[in-house]
């Protein structure tokens, strides 16, 4: 045998692909001599399918323990060896030995990626999936003893396998079968795995996260529901790839495009889904848009997932350049390098709910833009549903020169059109609840249906709400639940809510709110405003800030599960649970106080939560000397596993964002007490920088919020932003100063880029071992004080420019 054919079956049989089996029918002849070429004998096609016992491979006659034993008899042919594949029938080509396509351990590699002369000589009846199976590696576990005088051989991956080492022989009768082949679609370390690293798996339709999403009733919505799927198989006089659904809060856009995604599913339609939610920042955040797409895309796309893998193997950082860039490298160009007709590509649908939603203004009429471009320069071959609220920036942008020719819209009013659909779905549920309750029949009365039917105004919210409140475990049932509910509003006029729709839907978060006993809501309230507050806040944050439990929190939440949920299991630690709401309604009710009156978070209580923060910190630095060991106020309990140290920090970081909210002013009385605070002694407390280390970060732009803030008086008393004033430093860029006089402190300044963006920051931390004046290369800094959470951690190198120190050294 040749060098270059041992070389083929080397790389033939050292497939990576876990446990499959060599059929024990098989014959292998040694020769001590040069000899023709190879002859490999195959089953004929039915034998393929025929299944074998998983056993250890072996090898008929006494040649497998003597690889240099003389053949005494030529080889002889089964009965049903008719077959004869192209190994001796058509050499390879002498160029080069022939390498079978890689089998990509996410899928197998379509056919059409064998080389083309070899699709003569594959059997005419022999499927896909069959030939694939031809292709397969027995395990190593299953390989025959090899010769002890090999053992000082390089372990060479491409020499791994059944003939590892073989050289020689002829294959008579040969059988291969898999069993057993489990595939990962996301090994570690490969181009797929990084891709999900940077996506929003929370925000896919049917992701664990949503559970159970919000869907239409069955029997409602249908007109809508229609119209949406045959334009998805362009069945209606649409022919524009956008479709944008629009309607006011309330109104079921989340449950009509959920009941659409799962029938489009059903009808191997759908392609890829994000479902936004701005009081999630799992599912809020414009950058990890794009590969949250491709993803999906590359789960059902072989083709493009070798691609993919590739493209981000060689290059990660695609994943973090500007949105236009992401989606042209990672889905326009790779798109066009398969056939996605015969993968099946053409018309499949991608759905976007709530792009009013994703974070920014600017980058929802980016993402709009790009994905009209697309359309209009028929780059993708998908259509798009993409829902909303009608906010102005959108709606301009849906209507601009440019994104207008392609799109077609849909308008979801509030109407009272769908009374009848709304009482349906009342009277299911109430059904189900007398059943599971062992309720007498009859209840509620027809006469309630019909006065929370007109209560609801049109609203699916509202009813969603209401059931969620009387089927809460928390409460004394469902009979008394629903008398709170007709007890709280016995006045309302009929159709006055048509002009407010907000009305009725405050009218039950403030029972649910009044609910919940006096001292827990003022804990639940404090709670739900470090969340809206920093909204990359996770329980980790929230617990070490407030000093709370595990189960304190726990059961804060719990008191207000009809509108809201704490991701929680027993495999989630701290920074892996998340605050879920239903729906975004209740944070705006609460965050504003004309809606919400003495139950916001926002107002007053804001401005009295910001002065207990900071009598703190003033009583800490006053008794506290050193890092190492820090005074707290009387009767302070730390929760499990968290150091002074960092309840510290996190404290600090909190009260920092409680004044960086933009439009609500720091009063002078609070000013007067934040110029006060000893900036110097308080950056000592801090970490101090170390690789690796969780940072806690501000941007400039959060920085210039908080200068806005400010009584005029008090700007350049606490904060500014400038060149560093520091003699003899050659950092050309600017800096973040707070105090003044004996307590100025220069921070350490981040300069991050972030696609075609770049981010300034400072971090709250000790810095005095960062080396002064000249700008320091940091590599490998793990920013997790944005996004928390092993999904969320991701590695960039960035530069420091200065450090927290007195600007007149």
């Amino acid at each position: 045998m040749s060098g270059r054919t041992r070389n083929f079956f080397a790389r033939f049989f050292s497939r990576s692909i876990p446990t499959a089996a060599v059929s024990t029918d098989l014959e292998v002849t040694t020769q001590a001599s040069p000899a023709p070429p190879p002859t490999v004998t195959a089953p004929s096609p039915s034998a393929l399918n025929t299944p074998i016992s998983p056993k250890a491979t072996s090898y008929s006659g006494e040649s497998t323990s003597l690889p240099h034993q003389v053949s005494p008899t030529p080889p002889i042919l089964g009965p049903h060896d008719h077959f004869q594949p192209p190994f001796s029938s058509h050499p390879p080509p002498t160029s080069e030995a022939i390498q079978l396509p890689s089998i990509h351990p996410h899928h197998v590699s379509p056919l059409t990626s064998i080389p083309p002369h070899w699709h003569d000589h594959l059997p005419t009846d022999m499927s896909f999936e069959r030939t694939s199976r031809v292709m397969l590696q027995a395990s190593p576990d299953t390989s025959p003893s090899r010769n002890p005088s090999s053992s000082s051989l390089p372990n060479s991956p491409d020499l791994r396998g059944t003939f590892n080492h073989a050289h020689d022989f002829t294959i008579h009768n040969a059988h291969f079968s898999n069993y057993n082949a489990q595939f990962n679609i996301s090994p570690p370390g490969s181009g797929l795995d990084k891709l999900l690293d940077h996506s929003m798996p929370d925000a896919f339709f049917n992701s664990a996260a949503r559970y159970p999403p919000p869907r239409c009733h069955l029997g409602t919505r249908t007109e809508y529901i229609a119209r949406i799927t045959n334009w998805a198989f362009g069945k209606s006089d649409n022919e524009r790839h956008i479709l944008w659904l629009h309607g006011p809060f309330g109104v079921g856009k989340s449950a009509i495009a959920q009941s659409s995604a799962e029938k489009l599913k059903d009808c191997k339609k759908l392609l890829a889904t994000l479902f936004f939610s701005r009081s999630n920042p799992d599912r809020d955040d414009p950058l990890r848009v794009i590969p949250s797409l491709v993803y999906q895309i590359a789960t059902q796309c072989g083709a493009f997932a070798d691609i993919i893998d590739v493209l981000l193997r060689k290059d990660p950082s695609l994943t973090s350049k500007s949105l236009a860039t992401q989606f042209e490298e990672l889905l326009v160009i790779p798109l066009s390098q398969i056939d996605v007709t015969r993968e099946d590509l053409i018309g499949r649908v991608v759905i976007i709910d709530g792009i009013d939603e994703c974070r920014g203004v600017p980058r929802q009429r980016e993402i709009i833009e790009i994905i009209a471009t697309s359309a209009r320069k028929c780059t993708t071959p998908f259509r798009w549903f993409i829902t909303s609220r009608p906010e102005d920036p959108i709606t301009r942008t849906m209507n601009s020169p440019s994104v207008s020719p392609v799109i077609s819209s849909i308008e979801l009013p509030v109407s009272r059109a769908i009374d009848h659909e709304i009482l349906l779905y009342l009277t299911d549920e109430f059904e189900k609840i007398r059943e599971q309750n062992g309720l007498e029949e009859g209840w509620p009365s027809e006469g309630t249906l019909a006065l929370l039917v007109e209560r609801a105004d049109g609203l699916w919210v509202y009813v969603s709400t209401i059931i969620r409140f009387i089927i809460d475990e928390n409460s004394f049932g469902p009979e008394d639940q629903l008398r709170l509910v007709l007890k709280l509003t016995p006045n309302i006029v009929i159709g006055e809510g048509l002009n407010n729709p907000l009305e009725e839907m405050d009218i039950l978060y403030t029972l649910i709110m009044q609910q919940v006993p006096q001292n827990v809501r003022d804990l639940l309230r404090r709670i739900l405003l470090a969340h809206s507050a920093a909204g990359y806040y996770d329980a980790y944050s929230i617990v070490n800030s407030l000093r709370l439990s595990k189960e304190q929190l726990r059961r804060s939440c719990t008191s207000i599960q009809s509108v809201m949920r704490l991701e929680d299991s027993a495999e989630h630690t701290l920074d892996q649970m998340r605050l879920n709401f239903y729906h975004a309604s209740f944070l705006e009710f609460l965050t504003n106080p004309e809606r919400s009156r003495d139950l916001s978070i926002h107002g007053a209580f804001l401005i009295r939560f910001r002065e207990e923060l900071l009598e703190w910190l003033h009583f800490v630095y006053s008794r506290t000397q050193d890092h190492s060991e820090f005074v707290f106020p009387s009767g302070t309990v730390l929760p499990e596993n968290v150091t002074a140290t960092e309840h510290h920090r996190h404290v600090l970081d909190l009260f920092w964002e409680l004044c960086c909210m933009a439009g609500h002013p720091i009063d002078v009385p609070t000013a007067t007490s934040i110029s006060q605070l000893p900036f110097r002694r308080l950056f000592s407390l801090l970490p101090v920088a170390v690789s690796g280390h969780k940072h806690l970060f501000i941007s400039h732009e959060r920085i210039e919020i908080m200068r806005k803030n400010l009584p005029t008086a008090f700007k350049n008393k606490i904060v500014r932003v400038c060149k560093c004033p520091t003699l003899g430093c050659t950092n050309p860029r600017n800096v973040a100063i707070l105090g003044e006089g004996e307590n100025e402190v220069i921070t350490l300044n981040d300069y991050i880029p972030w696609g075609r963006r770049v981010d300034h920051w400072f971090r709250w931390e000790n810095n005095q071992k960062v080396p002064p004046a000249e700008c320091t290369r940091l590599a490998g800094i793990s920013l997790v004080g944005l996004r928390k959470g092993e999904r969320r951690r991701k590695q960039y190198q960035y530069y420091a420019f200065s450090f927290a120190r007195d600007s007149r050294s």
